[in-house]
């Protein structure tokens, strides 16, 4: 039983957000980062059969792509 999930957050280019579980097949996204804070919650509730065996810490590395000209 792992204590702590790391999930990768990601901008979508239509809009919102995509989050995956690193080393787990977990996927979700939302609109906002709230919504993918939520919808992790619950996507974790779904993959686990048991609770005890829900990771307790969650955390975000949020990925923000931003383009910038040189000159």
């Amino acid at each position: 039983m792992a204590k702590e999930v790391i999930f990768l957050v990601e901008e979508d280019v239509e809009g919102g957000f995509n989050a995956r579980a690193l080393g787990l097949s977990i996927f979700t996204q939302g609109d906002t980062i709230d919504d993918v804070k939520k919808n992790i919650k619950d996507a974790l509730g779904c993959h686990f059969d048991r609770e005890e065996d829900i990771p307790k810490i969650i955390h975000l590395h949020i990925v923000k792509e931003e383009v910038m000209a040189y000159a």
